[in-house]
């Protein structure tokens, strides 16, 4: 045997044995673990529930003033827009609707409405769109798609 693959085998030794006498990240685990007591008042309780409700994706946590369900029919769009231009132009009549209908002067379109509005493309928007109108208490109002669709 060479001096070379001695030194070789004393180093593979040598790191076998750093590695057996490191700890593990399992024995260096401590015992303390946090205990959650249980709650034991009302108020407790509905801070729990509260904080395991799932908001929505894509909805903020919004403090709600008013929400309605509308029905915007899209079909004059079809009649009165050149080819080119219906999809944006239902976009905006979305918008116009709901501000006319919760007398709201700051409307927002959620990405989602605004998806199925241009799914089929700029020349194929839908002849009719359910969406839910949210006002919070600034006056905002956000546009969602329907729970029911």
């Amino acid at each position: 045997m060479s001096d070379i693959e001695t030194k070789e085998e004393n180093i593979v030794e040598a790191e076998e044995k750093e590695i057996e006498e490191t700890p593990t990240e399992e024995t260096t685990t401590t015992t303390e673990e946090t205990a959650v007591e249980p709650a034991t008042t009302e108020e407790a309780r509905k801070e729990e529930t509260a904080a395991t409700e799932e908001v929505p994706e894509g909805e903020e946590e919004i403090e709600v003033v008013e929400e309605k369900t509308y029905t915007i029919p899209l079909r004059h769009v079809w009649t009165v827009t050149a080819r080119g231009m219906r999809a944006g132009r239902a976009a905006r009549d979305v918008k116009a609707y709901v501000a006319r209908h919760m007398k709201a002067e700051d409307v927002a379109l959620s990405n989602e409405i605004n998806s199925q509005v241009w799914a089929r493309g700029i020349n194929k928007p839908p002849r009719r769109i359910t969406v839910r109108a949210v006002k919070d208490k600034e006056g905002k109002v956000i546009i969602y798609p329907s729970k029911a669709a």
